[in-house]
């Protein structure tokens, strides 16, 4: 018996598989079950064409059995075969694929496809197996063949005995390395695992003789083995289901069984697509963050299947970062695969695919603030800070996709609102959107910089998140209406007639300010009368595009670049304390530096920034005591 040589190009790809081209081996059982799933296939749309074959989808199966004392892994088929001359094309040459040239020749219909291509997801044995036996007998033919390799130095084909049509793909487990455990592709747990997790939806049975343990007949405590043929995988996907069948306990069992979480989903989406690329897709929002979410170890992505076959289990490139929390999968029969079905090509149907998506998440997560108000507002609780990320992220590329999802706490509804529900219900006088930032809702109630936009009866939106404020200056405004932060130089709000003119104030106390300002040095940028103070003596305002809360949460960065806000320190000229400090300035310049220094610290407190010098704000209050 002659041993051939396999062409150049095939001898090259061996090599690289031999040394792993995919990077988890367990994917060989994947390639072999392809392939078998593609022979079935091939007698059905025979089928279509020849009246005397008759195609019962009960009599056809896939069949894996190991034997562990002789290290042989087989995995059977009942397809179509192959002849001398198709082994020798196909097993032979790299993309002389029996698979790609049935399907050339042959239409396509009912749903069915043909998954692999045999001649290059075959050769991902040689990664577990230092010699791989094919036995095939081919539909039509009395005659069965077997072609043997052992690696890149050849093949062989001779004639052998074969009951039925079909092949048996054998494969001699290599002997364990120090860096690799082959014997777990001879364990009954690691190939049924193997089987669901890539071929769970192939749409013929995969049968595996399965041991398990049962009590003893007639004892109470005597277990034996026994060992009984099973049907290991669930051939129809629920994604092909019909929605109108489906309840949703199914889906969440889909969910749990995906171990895509251990909470249940607070919302799913069942997307069946077909127009210019066709895919179906079940997709989740979960009800609770994953542990790892905001580490580096989390990964985003969904599952993305081929005709039922795993592909990638995360690929990412079908979701946006903003909607990285999304859980679920994707299954198209139109994405054009390379060489490792783990290499995805980025196609235009994947971008297709990947567009459609963030609408349908989009639409999905719209509808649920708008109909399901509570449930929206428990995954924004949880993942709305994604949403914001998004805004910012990007120089602001996606913010009018995502702007009509943000919500903010409202200082009128004492409850979360959307952009355009306070857009909606502004008054005609009201120039800005008014928000304040702060740690917590509690605390940015007691800010003094809210009183007069409060007493004007406008609404405040409480930004309570690091990320809020950064994602406005972002998206700037909203239906052309301005974000105007309560601590802005400018609040825009026009002061009633009865009330004191700040600037005639401005001019009046002009020098004490100016020595104000002298006294607290590079501190602050300048001191001036408020126009936002009812009730309070003295807040803190900032001038320019950094606020005080950017300032503080670029502060806690460990990249610090001591980037500050500019400080303006208003005075209630119509507070009491006021009063004491004009005195100060007429009669004691020393009682005039303290009761300065002493506001400044107040403002800072009342910000929540650290006061510069503890013991010497401690030492000025017990002066004012004595």
């Amino acid at each position: 018996m002659v041993k051939k040589e396999f062409k150049a190009e095939s001898k090259r790809l061996l090599d690289m598989m031999i040394n792993s081209i995919y990077t988890h081996k367990e994917i060989f059982l994947r390639e072999l079950i392809s392939n078998s799933s593609d022979a079935i296939d091939k007698i059905y749309y025979k089928d279509l064409t020849d009246d005397s074959l008759t195609f019962n989808k009960e009599n056809y199966y896939i069949k894996v059995t190991a034997d562990k004392e002789n290290r042989v892994l087989k995995v059977s088929d009942t397809g179509i075969g192959m002849t001398k001359e198709e082994l020798e094309n196909n097993l032979g040459t790299i993309a002389e694929s029996g698979s790609l040239a049935f399907k050339k020749e042959n239409e396509m219909k009912d749903g069915y496809d043909i998954i692999g291509q045999f001649g290059v997801g075959f050769y991902s044995a040689f990664m577990v197996a230092e010699v791989v036996t094919v036995i095939s007998k081919a539909l039509g033919s009395d005659q069965a063949y077997k072609w043997e390799s052992q690696g890149a130095d050849g093949y062989t084909i001779e004639e052998c005995e074969k009951d039925s049509v079909g092949t048996d793909v054998i494969l001699k487990i290599k002997e364990n390395t120090e860096d690799e455990n082959y014997d777990e592709y001879l364990e009954q747990y690691k190939l049924k695992s193997i089987i669901k997790k890539y071929s769970d939806f192939i749409r013929y049975p995969i049968k595996m003789d399965i041991t398990e343990s049962r009590l003893k007949e007639g004892t109470e405590d005597e277990y034996e083995e026994f060992t009984e043929e099973k049907v290991v995988n669930s051939m129809v996907p629920i994604w092909r289901k019909n929605k109108m069948e489906l309840k949703t306990e199914d889906y969440e069992n889909f969910y749990a069984e995906k171990r895509y979480g251990f909470d249940k989903p607070l919302k799913h989406i069942h997307i069946s697509a077909d127009g210019l690329v066709r895919y179906n897709a079940i997709l989740f929002i979960p009800e609770n963050m994953p542990f790892d979410y905001y580490t580096k170890e989390y990964e985003k992505g969904l599952e993305l299947y081929s005709n039922g076959v795993l592909i990638m289990n995360k690929c990412q490139d079908l979701l946006p970062d903003y909607f990285s929390f999304v859980k679920g999968m994707v299954d198209s029969e139109d994405l054009s695969l390379n060489i490792s079905r783990e290499m995805l090509q980025h196609d235009r149907q994947l971008k297709l695919i990947a567009k459609n998506i963030k609408n349908k998440i989009k639409k999905e997560l719209e509808n649920m603030m708008k109909n399901e108000r509570e449930s929206y507002e428990k995954f924004y609780q949880t993942f709305g800070r994604q949403l914001k990320y998004g805004v910012y992220d990007k120089f602001g590329s996606n913010k009018d996709f995502l702007k009509d999802l943000l919500m903010f706490y409202s200082s009128k509804e004492k409850k979360m609102v959307s952009l355009e529900e306070y857009v909606s219900r502004m008054p005609e006088k009201q120039k800005y959107i008014y928000y304040a930032s702060g740690e917590s809702v509690e605390k940015i109630e007691k800010l003094p910089q809210i009183e007069v936009v409060s007493e004007k009866g406008y609404e405040i939106l409480y930004f309570t998140d690091d990320i809020d404020e950064f994602a406005i200056k972002i998206l700037m405004n909203y239906k052309e209406k301005e974000f105007k932060s309560v601590s802005s130089g400018d609040l825009g709000i026009e002061p009633e007639e009865n009330e004191n003119k700040a600037d005639d104030k401005e001019n009046e106390n002009k020098v004490l300010f100016e020595k104000m300002k002298n006294i607290l040095s590079n501190k602050v940028k300048d001191v001036r009368v408020s126009k936002r103070l009812k009730k309070h003596p003295v807040c803190l305002a900032n001038d320019g595009e950094i606020s005080i809360e950017m300032e503080k949460i670029l502060k806690s960065m460990p990249t610090d670049q001591n980037i500050q806000a500019d400080k303006i320190l208003e005075i209630n000229v119509n507070h009491e304390v006021f009063k004491s400090l004009k005195t100060a300035y007429e009669q004691d310049e020393d009682k005039l530096s303290l009761y300065t220094n002493l506001l400044y610290n107040q403002a800072l407190l009342i910000e929540g920034l650290p006061v510069e010098d503890p013991v010497e704000f401690s030492n000025n209050i017990c002066k004012i005591m004595k």
